[in-house]
C-alpha cells in the first residue's frame, strides 16, 4: 500500500472511530455527519467521499463479508456439506460479536436504531446473490437455481434470527441444523402426537 492509499485509509478508519464514539455518547439520531467531521477534523465532502451516508460508518467491516462467504463454500474440506461449512463460518466469524460483553453497546446501539438496524441487514442479505451462484456453482446446478438461492438466503438469514435470541448459538445451530437435515418435529411435539394417535386407537378399539 503506496503512502496515499494509507492515508485514505487511515481517514477512513478516522471516521469511522468517531463516528462509533459519537453514536455512542449521544445516540445516532442525536449526531449529524457534521458532528462526525468536525471530530474526525475533515470536511463533510470528504466524509462522503469515502461513505454514502452514517449508517455506512457504523458497518464499515462489511466489504470482506462476502468473500468469506464464498470462500467458505468453495474452499470447504472434502466430505464437510455446504450448510455445515457455512455453519462453521458463521459461528467462528461472527458469533463472538452477539455473545462478546465487549461488544454489548454496541449491539445495544444497532438492535435499538432502527436505521441501524435496517442497513445492517440490508447489507448482510446482499450477499445472497453471490453466496447463491457459488452454491450452485459447487453443485454443478444452474446459476438461477430456486433451491440454491433459498439456501444462501436462510443460511444468511439465521444470524439476523440468533441475533434477536437468548442464547444465539442454540438458535444458529437449530437453524443450521434445520437447513442440514430437513424438518423434523420437536421431541414433546411427536410425542404428545404419538399419544393422541393412541389415543384414537384405543377409542375405536373400544366401538
Amino acid at each position: 500500500m503506496g503512502r496515499r492509499e494509507r492515508k485514505k485509509a487511515a481517514t477512513r478508519q478516522s471516521l469511522a472511530d468517531a463516528a462509533l464514539r459519537l453514536f455512542l455518547e449521544r445516540g445516532y439520531d442525536q449526531v449529524s455527519i457534521k458532528d462526525i467531521a468536525e471530530a474526525a477534523d475533515v470536511s463533510t465532502t470528504t466524509l462522503f467521499k469515502h461513505f454514502p451516508g452514517k449508517e455506512a460508518l457504523v458497518f464499515d467491516a462489511d466489504s470482506d463479508h462476502e468473500a468469506a462467504l464464498v470462500a467458505a463454500v468453495r474452499e470447504r474440506p472434502d466430505g464437510r456439506s455446504v450448510p455445515a461449512a457455512l455453519r462453521d463460518h458463521i459461528l467462528r466469524s461472527h458469533l463472538d460479536t452477539l455473545t462478546d460483553p465487549a461488544f454489548a453497546r454496541f449491539r445495544q446501539l444497532v438492535m435499538n436504531t432502527p436505521a441501524l438496524r435496517d442497513y445492517g441487514h440490508r447489507m448482510w442479505m446482499r450477499h445472497e446473490t453471490a453466496l447463491a451462484q457459488a452454491i450452485a456453482a459447487d453443485s454443478g446446478a444452474p446459476e438461477d437455481d430456486p433451491s440454491c438461492t433459498a439456501l444462501a438466503h436462510f443460511a444468511l438469514e439465521a444470524l439476523t434470527l440468533a441475533r434477536h435470541q437468548a442464547d444465539p448459538r442454540a438458535a444458529l445451530n437449530a437453524a443450521f441444523d434445520l437447513l442440514e437435515r430437513g424438518w423434523h418435529p420437536p421431541a414433546r411435539r411427536a410425542a404428545r402426537k404419538s399419544e393422541r394417535g393412541a389415543a384414537r386407537d384405543s377409542e375405536r378399539a373400544a366401538e
